[in-house]
């Protein structure tokens, strides 16, 4: 989600055409699917890494004629695992109608948790059931790929990354893209694993990272600094905010972000209850009402 105000930059120069599959680096490609809207960008990026024998990371929405178009570039090739970063329904949907298909196994994140709170589970793919989960570490190797799972909490509760080793690639799958920052949805997100999250990728040495949506993040040290930034730039905002009076999240949305795209006024209001829930959490901001409920209101501690 784009927001005005801060200090990053964001890369909109993206224009792969939809059902193409087409060579990004050695060992990677990439075919985005045809389900464009302010919150996929240009669509869902699948990833085919691997030569012959192949991964496929996050096939998509349960879009047949776009996991039909993946398969039948494929050609002779076989698929040994599909691989899920998580479970919203413009990411892992496919990856059931991609087995139907070849009968690969699917593999990555865990099934997802119902919270109980419409705004929270109604984004996810209930029926995502995968044949093995990975954790962090855990290694699937096919056709000259190497990919080792990165767990990366935040975005959703069962976010995951995968690292290839042999190009210093990691696919971020939603926890970082280049197009826009990125949405967390209480409570199945959280700010604080996000956050935490964000500074594990820090610590890394990788040289490019391939997102879900949009081209790929260049420079990603460089970039995440900014992100974090970014993010703490958003809670000072916030806490400016309620320092004079307390407020509901509407208005502190409308504060924090002037000017904002009415396609934009969902996310921006689940970023900042991500925001205020964090500041809950330590100890910073009070909460007056159940934070989902519409009357509810939040002033500093």
């Amino acid at each position: 989600m784009s927001a005005s105000g801060g200090s990053i930059s964001f890369s909109r120069g993206f224009d792969a055409a939809p059902g193409v599959l087409e060579r990004v680096s050695p060992l990677t490609r990439r075919m985005v699917a045809p389900n464009p809207s302010p919150m996929t960008f240009t669509g869902t990026c699948a990833y085919v890494v691997g030569e012959g024998e192949v991964l496929v990371i996050d096939p998509g929405p349960a879009d047949d004629a776009h996991v039909e178009a993946l398969a039948r570039a494929l050609g002779r090739e076989t698929i040994a695992a599909i691989l899920v970063t998580h479970t919203h329904g413009d990411h892992s949907p496919g990856a059931r109608r991609l087995k139907a298909l070849t009968g690969a196994p699917v593999l990555g994140c865990a099934p997802h948790a119902p919270t109980g709170v419409e705004a929270a589970d109604r984004a996810h793919d209930l029926a995502h059931a995968p044949d093995r989960v990975l954790a962090e570490g855990d290694v699937v190797e096919a056709g000259g790929a190497r990919l080792e799972t990165v767990g990366t909490p935040g975005h959703t509760r069962n976010h995951l990354c995968f690292a290839l080793a042999q190009e210093k690639a990691l696919f971020s799958g939603d926890h970082v893209m280049a197009w826009s920052t990125t949405v967390v949805i209480p409570p199945d997100g959280a700010m604080g694993d996000y956050m935490a999250s964000l500074e594990k990728l820090r610590a890394r040495d990788d040289s490019v990272f391939w997102p879900g949506h949009g081209g790929p993040v260049v420079e990603p040290q460089r970039y995440l600094r900014a992100l974090a930034h970014h993010r703490r730039q958003r809670e000072q905002a916030i806490l400016a905010r309620l320092e004079r009076a307390p407020a509901a999240v509407a208005a502190i949305v409308a504060d924090v972000y002037p000017g904002l795209d009415a396609a934009l006024a969902r996310a921006a209001r689940l970023s900042t209850l991500a925001h205020l829930e964090d500041l809950a959490t330590r100890g910073l901001v009070v909460v007056e009402g159940a934070p989902f409920e519409e009357g509810a209101r939040f002033r500093l501690a």
